[in-house]
């Protein structure tokens, strides 16, 4: 079945005429035939646009589908998949305001909702209200983007869920008000698990989430890494060094090689810790650095690993490369 032209809501901005209409496929990449609105004007809140940037299709859809259709989107994934400068980059092409907010452990409650502060008006102190950062948003233009969402706490989860209502409106109870979302409102999420706890020991911290929370989120994707080709695209456009001759660029190709293979140590539970292609875009810049590969490869992800898996990963090295890692790189 074809996929539905968006049907999107329109903001004040749209409606004022200050949109250009372009194809998705031009803008992203990717076989779908949308026609998306790009905001003419760009404030200082939308992302710098990364010219060589890899948009994975059906997360790509996900994201567009929460912009244009007004939709609740999570994506979920390993580290280093790419998941929230996914959402940034969409966003950067649609000139789309965005913020992100990192919910670690000490994000709480009043954060969110504002806080009352005592301030000197007219020579007396007075006591004003200062919104927090989810009522500040909802009233704008804006792509909220809560990272790490599996490790919030429970208060902050709660206060989250009430905006993950259908109409998504949200009550000041300390100021008896209701606020209702902008129509240029939008609410994503990012998490390394599903909801239900991290089974592998990789992300500390993560709890479970409420199952009645989950299902309010309109679109759940899970991005997964990109193939071996795309990979080396993806390095050699944040390292474009690499790319000047055939050494080099083969170079790069027996990276993302090794990655996989880390990948699949790590499924096959040979090793504990994974290369993302963050971690191979550290190795390439690193050893432009350092000038020496072995030295940058220590640096960027052996020295990461487990001591007892460090043999295991030697061994990938070597098979790679065809050289076996000098003792002073095991030995560090």
């Amino acid at each position: 079945m074809a996929l539905a032209q968006p049907k999107y809501r329109m903001n004040d901005d749209m409606a004022a005429g200050k949109t250009l209409t372009k194809s998705a496929r031009e803008l992203f990449g990717i076989d779908l035939d949308w026609q998306v609105p790009v905001l003419a004007e760009a404030d200082d809140h939308v992302p710098a646009i990364d010219p060589h940037y890899h948009f994975d299709p059906e997360t790509t859809r996900a994201i567009l589908a929460g912009f244009l259709h007004n939709r609740k989107v999570m994506i979920h994934g390993l580290h280093g998949t790419g998941k929230s400068s996914h959402i940034e980059q969409v966003a950067a092409r649609l000139n789309w305001p965005l913020v992100r907010i990192n919910l670690d452990g000490h994000v709480s409650r009043i954060d969110l909702i504002g806080r009352d502060i005592i301030t000197q008006k007219d020579g007396q102190q007075v006591t004003e209200f200062f919104e927090g950062i989810l009522p500040w948003a909802m009233q704008r233009t804006m792509a909220l983007v809560f990272d790490e969402y599996d490790a919030a706490r429970p208060d902050v989860m709660f206060v989250i869920q009430r905006v993950l209502e259908a109409e998504g409106k949200l009550t000041l109870l300390d100021q008896n008000r209701v606020i209702a979302p902008s129509a240029g409102f939008r609410l994503f999420a990012t998490a390394n698990t599903i909801g239900l706890g991290d089974a592998t020991g990789l992300y500390h911290g993560t709890n479970p989430i409420n199952q009645g929370q989950m299902d309010r989120w309109n679109i759940v994707v899970n991005l997964e890494h990109p193939t071996e080709e795309q990979e080396v695209r993806i390095v050699l456009g944040h390292v474009p060094e690499f790319g000047k001759d055939d050494a080099s660029r083969q170079m790069v190709r027996q990276m993302v090689i090794l990655a996989g293979m880390t990948r699949l140590g790590f499924q096959n539970g040979d090793i504990s810790t994974l290369m993302s292609p963050r971690t191979i875009i550290n190795w390439a810049q690193n050893v432009m650095i350092f000038g020496n590969r072995d030295e940058a490869f220590r640096y960027s992800y052996l020295n990461k690993c487990d001591d007892a898996e460090k043999a295991t990963i030697a061994e990938y090295y070597q098979r790679v490369f065809d050289v076996a890692l000098p003792e002073m790189v095991m030995a560090v």
